[in-house]
């Protein structure tokens, strides 16, 4: 293959585009910094001169892409651009970590050596990508700029998407929006993380990305003047205060008016805080910043009405990402709700470029930052050598929570938990081994079990007992990563004794009969006592779940007859022999996860190597996505389906990019709500636009009425989405009916 040199007009616009990252590198004023930095690019772009991108540009471009993001977005210095510059080189091209020492110099080397020890996290075997992604963790202690370079990195893959086939998009896409987004948001990089999770989106179900991209484009102009008229009053009233501040407006991130949409299963239209103002002030150094964010709240409710229930108060109690702000909503002209955040530079600089920027104002006279504590958590877990890969992302995942909430000890000390947290999350918090003995608590003076859920401002005393021991369902009742992985060292622990407990015990009840344990005893009181496996088998003898009062019974139940044992062995060879042929299961055909999967008519057709998953029960005109499980079967998900997602993450290799054909003849299952006033005959006249009008087959219906309102559910059979799409609009024209939606498959 002909090595490709970069053209004239490559090498014009490469320059370009290193000059526009100088520019970005405002905060940067050592000449010699500036000087390391061009040396940095004129390394890297000798290195790649000959590489091309997927899309065919000049490799060189996406390193530089990630140094911009890294300067101007993250706000890092000279030493990550430098690295951010370099982050491919080693990996990719003929130099090595030696080199790099050599001219860059040792600090630059360490961040390189990190950043090349986890590029290929996400880019092999499922097995390969967790075990890989626990070092890439690894950094988050050793060196932060190796988590935000990567982050980066990631940022600028998912600008540059279109180019790579449909089966990565997804691949990447999912990674993106399972692991990625939630690690920016805990890091506080509040901005990168929602265009993470726009991108992700686009890619993932881009038929409703478009759609709400061009509504938010609609409805621009009108934004626009409604934010002038309500920030109008604003801005007379703050300088009316002699208050220096900044105010803007903007619309909400395309992902969260979706994640909206569905949760509260409604229109783009009726969802009112589509965007937020924004007040960002210098504060009087004399005034506490608390003080001034409150005050600038006053003046703000003196012009419009409040909604108490929506007050968020970051400024207090920050996030556990470093967040802090006060948020409120208060209804403007025309009768809209809008929600305000308040901010100062400090708060805003940290919004804006998280984990970067509260380094810079750590010696705020703070002590530890509830991101300090939770790195601390993420060295714990990873120092459990124990525990299962596919556990350890999921457990992971259960620290990135977005919602958090404050709990107090009995001496009044502050335990910061995520939603829904239970006394058992909050005693293993305080020490491992307060919830091994846990038996309750007294939460605000009340008695409560320990699957009790927390609530914040909580006041929690655990109660323990020295005869407790821990219960394999306390799994069920715990959601920290601390506590469970907790949970199961002590199972497994448990277990372990009680394997060898049962084990002494059975050689000594075989002892008392005169034998001795061998393979084919084993193998018998297995069958007869329904063991698993030998160590269940130990385990159960362990726990005195099997009492051997009857071992004598059960060894001469299962012995066979020498007659049968010589029958079986006869038949077996004779097997082997050919003369009694097996019947070999049909091969399913190979897959191409390169090629799109093309969902034909007859999907329940013989030799079929697809199946509709249940779980989000996809139907023809959803976004699709295949998964090829170890029987080379692959599952149909809907892009959306948070399972898909996971997979996409976990198992990104075995992603098939699928679409649907024509499925006149077929019917899919599909979900419906309906809500309405009751009035006689509705239930009548439902069933017959369903039935007689559409020619759909209804299989379930389920009707109450309450206070003259109607709700219920439906399940019916349907051809696609354009079936299912036009039976609703049907719906939604007989008089009484009030709302129509579809049910994600397993939810309610």
């Amino acid at each position: 293959m002909a090595i490709k040199i970069q053209t004239e007009e490559e090498i014009k616009d490469i320059s370009s585009r290193f000059d526009d990252l100088l520019e970005h590198c405002t905060h940067i004023t050592d000449p010699e910094e500036i000087k390391l930095i061009t040396k940095a690019f004129q390394f890297a772009n000798e290195a790649h001169s000959t590489m091309r991108r997927k899309s065919g540009e000049p490799y060189i471009i996406h390193p530089i892409g990630v140094s911009k993001i890294v300067a101007s977005e993250i706000g890092l210095g000279a030493k990550s651009i430098i690295s951010a510059l370099l982050h491919d080189v080693v990996e990719d091209t003929e130099y090595s970590l030696e080199d790099i020492s050599l001219n860059f110099g040792e600090g630059i080397s360490v961040i390189i050596d990190g950043l090349t020890k986890i590029s290929g996290v996400f880019d092999k075997k499922s097995s390969i990508q967790v075990e890989n992604f626990r070092k890439l963790l690894l950094t988050l202690s050793d060196d932060v700029r190796v988590i935000l370079i990567k982050l980066a990195d990631r940022l600028d893959n998912m600008r540059t998407l279109e180019s790579m086939p449909r089966h990565k998009q997804l691949k990447v896409s999912g990674e993106t929006t399972f692991l990625f987004a939630p690690l920016a948001h805990r890091l506080g990089l509040y901005t990168i993380k929602t265009e993470l999770e726009d991108l992700a989106l686009k890619y993932q179900n881009p038929k409703v990305y478009n759609e709400i991209l061009q509504k938010i484009r609609e409805s621009e102009k009108k934004r626009l003047l409604f934010i002038n008229k309500f920030a109008l009053p604003i801005i007379d009233k703050l300088k009316e205060h002699n208050i220096d501040f900044d105010i803007s407006g903007r619309p909400k991130s395309i992902n969260s008016i979706y994640s909206k949409m569905e949760l509260k299963k409604v229109k783009f239209e009726e969802i009112y805080d589509l965007f937020a103002i924004r007040i960002v002030f210098d504060p009087n150094p004399k005034i506490p910043e608390k003080v001034q964010c409150w005050n600038i709240y006053s003046l703000i409710t003196d012009i419009y009405m409040p909604k108490p229930e929506r007050i968020r108060d970051w400024v207090s109690t920050p996030k556990a990402n470093g967040y802090e702000a006060l948020h409120g909503t208060v209804m403007g002209p025309n009768g809209k709700w809008v929600e305000v955040q308040i901010r100062t530079i400090r708060m805003n600089d940290i919004a804006e470029r998280g984990f970067a920027a509260h380094w810079k104002y750590k010696n705020n006279g703070q002590g530890e930052s509830e991101l300090d504590k939770w790195i601390k958590k993420i060295r714990e877990l990873l120092d459990n050598p124990n525990s299962d890969a596919l556990e350890f992302i999921d457990e992971f995942k259960l620290n990135l929570f977005a919602s958090e909430i404050l709990v107090f000890t009995p001496k009044g000390e502050i335990i910061t938990l995520p939603k829904n947290a239970t006394v058992l999350d909050f005693a293993y918090e305080i020490h491992t081994e307060i919830g091994n003995k846990a038996i309750g608590a007294k939460v605000n003076q009340k008695l409560v079990p320990l699957s009790h859920a927390l609530s914040s401002g909580d006041q929690v005393e655990v109660l323990t007992s020295d005869s407790q021991r821990t219960q394999m369902e306390w799994l069920e009742h715990a959601i920290t990563a601390k506590a469970k992985s907790s949970i199961k060292s002590s199972l497994k622990a448990e277990s372990k004794i009680r394997v060898e407990s049962g084990k002494k015990i059975l050689e000594e009840k075989l002892g008392e009969i005169g034998l001795h344990p061998n393979s084919r005893i084993i193998k018998k009181l297995m069958q007869g006592y329904d063991s698993a496996s030998k160590e269940d088998l130990y385990l159960k003898i362990g726990g005195g779940i099997i009492s051997l009062d009857n071992i004598k019974k059960i060894l001469r139940k299962n012995t066979k007859s020498k007659w049968i044992r010589y029958w079986e062995l006869t038949y077996s060879k004779n097997i082997q022999r050919g003369k009694k042929q097996v019947p070999e299961e049909k091969a399913q055909p190979k897959i191409d996860l390169g090629k799109p999967l093309v969902i034909r008519e007859g999907i329940d057709e013989p030799g079929k190597n697809y199946r509709i998953a249940k779980c989000c029960s996809p139907i023809p005109g959803d976004d699709i996505v295949g998964y090829k499980s170890p029987n080379e079967t692959i599952i149909i998900h809907s892009s959306n389906c948070p399972t898909a997602t996971k997979l996409m993450s976990s198992h990104g290799n075995l992603i098939v990019s699928t679409r649907w054909t024509s499925h006149k003849i077929l019917s899919f299952l599909a979900s419906i709500r309906i809500q309405g006033i009751d009035k006689i005959g509705i239930v009548n006249s439902i069933t017959n636009v369903i039935s007689h009008d559409l020619n759909a087959n209804i299989r379930k219906i389920a009707i109450e009425t309450h206070d003259g309102i109607f709700e219920g559910t439906i399940e019916l059979y349907v051809h696609d989405t354009k079936h299912l799409n036009n039976l609703i609009m049907n719906l939604f024209k007989i008089n009484g009916v009030v709302s129509v939606n579809r049910m994600e498959a397993g939810k309610e």
